[in-house]
């Protein structure tokens, strides 16, 4: 029998918010994690995919754990990118939306410091961080962490493999005094077993969601058969089918994500594009067309895709299939959120069926071939 959240210790005004959000039913990373992280003084590592759950996971017991009328920052959360960190500062606001009220700002790389100094001059309960903004801001004597209970590593493996190794240890060595260290991330290969060694606990709880959890099963995952000669028209003839959808269409290389931008530019669809190459002002006038709907499309690589969350995608396609299996979890995340329903779509070439066989077993997931 599933737990209600109040079955798990969140409080009313809370739950009030999720309620708001959409969420009321707790996912399996935050049946495990919420009883574990309430206590404040426990360290945590869990190994979970992108789009499970993580941020109420720890943000629900990290919001708990506060004292709104204690006017200093309380808790940390350190981001891979500014994406997710404005996307994770939002998310924790929306939670708090019927409790005491609670300060929480994001800082990050790519916006001028001034205006992030003159933010943090106000009261702050939380502080949502990119690592290598807040190890600036900490040397200006801007932040201080002393007061710090709860510290989250989230997507830990994207931090270090984007070289935070440095800014991390400074953090974590800067934070010594924290009472909960939690740390997620989708894999744990030798860098983060270094970060645990050195900064996590030797009795920390580890909880692992298993891929086949972690997959929504509001989403119906297709494929349609198609040579590469053959996807763009795969590609406009399902657009055709679906002309009031809206979605994200996924491709392997930033060269692939550029050139189908242009071709289907030049089909005059109103389509954005997010890849590892934009600027970030040009990445965030995007996402604001994609979110306010004067965007239709966006094309994006997997790394540019991080943090996005775009409420009411019917669809993902997926152009090329991803590097690795994780990502293709990530990708089919971004629709079917908040109990909506959706489509992921591989445009799959013959080399593409053995990784859709080994998908659907991996994940315990069914692909329907679309003729």
């Amino acid at each position: 029998m599933e737990q209600t959240f109040a079955q798990l210790g969140i409080s009313e005004d809370l739950i009030r918010g999720l309620a708001e959000m959409g969420i009321e039913t707790p996912t399996p990373i935050q049946s495990k994690t919420i009883p574990l992280c309430l206590p404040r003084n426990k360290d945590l590592v869990g190994k979970a995919q992108t789009g499970t759950g993580k941020t109420a996971a720890y943000g629900l017991p990290l919001l708990m754990n506060l004292n709104p009328a204690h006017n200093a920052v309380q808790a940390l959360v350190l981001c891979p990118t500014r994406e997710l960190a404005q996307q994770v500062a939002k998310q924790l606001f929306k939670f708090t939306k019927y409790s005491d009220k609670v300060f929480i700002e994001s800082v990050y790389g790519g916006e001028k410091i001034d205006i992030q100094i003159n933010k943090l001059s106000r009261p702050t309960h939380v502080i949502v961080a990119t690592p290598g903004r807040l190890v600036d801001l900490m040397k200006r004597g801007i932040v201080s962490l002393n007061q710090v209970k709860t510290l989250v590593l989230d997507e830990a493996d994207e931090m270090l493999s984007m070289g935070f190794r440095r800014e991390l240890d400074f953090i974590l060595k800067e934070a010594q005094h924290t009472q909960a260290r939690w740390l997620f991330s989708a894999t744990i290969p030798p860098a983060v077993k270094d970060i645990l060694n050195k900064h996590i606990s030797g009795s920390a709880h580890f909880i692992e969601i298993s891929p086949e959890k972690s997959v929504n099963p509001r989403i119906a995952h297709q494929y349609v058969m198609a040579e590469e000669d053959q996807k763009l028209d795969m590609l406009l003839s399902f657009l055709r089918a679906h002309p009031d959808d809206r979605g994200i269409i996924f491709t392997r290389t930033k060269k692939a994500s550029t050139l189908l931008h242009k071709q289907m530019e030049a089909r005059n669809k109103t389509v954005g594009l997010l890849n590892g190459d934009m600027k970030q002002v040009e990445r965030e006038k995007v996402l604001r067309g994609f979110k306010n709907k004067s965007l239709q499309y966006v094309i994006a690589t997997d790394i540019a895709a991080r943090g996005i969350d775009v409420a009411g995608l019917e669809f993902v396609v997926h152009y090329q299939m991803p590097d690795q299996d994780d990502y293709y979890t990530h990708r089919a995340g971004r629709t079917a959120r908040a109990g909506q329903s959706g489509v992921s779509l591989v445009l799959a070439s013959k080399q593409d069926l053995k990784a859709i066989k080994y998908l659907a077993k991996k994940l315990k997931i069914s692909f329907s071939q679309v003729r």
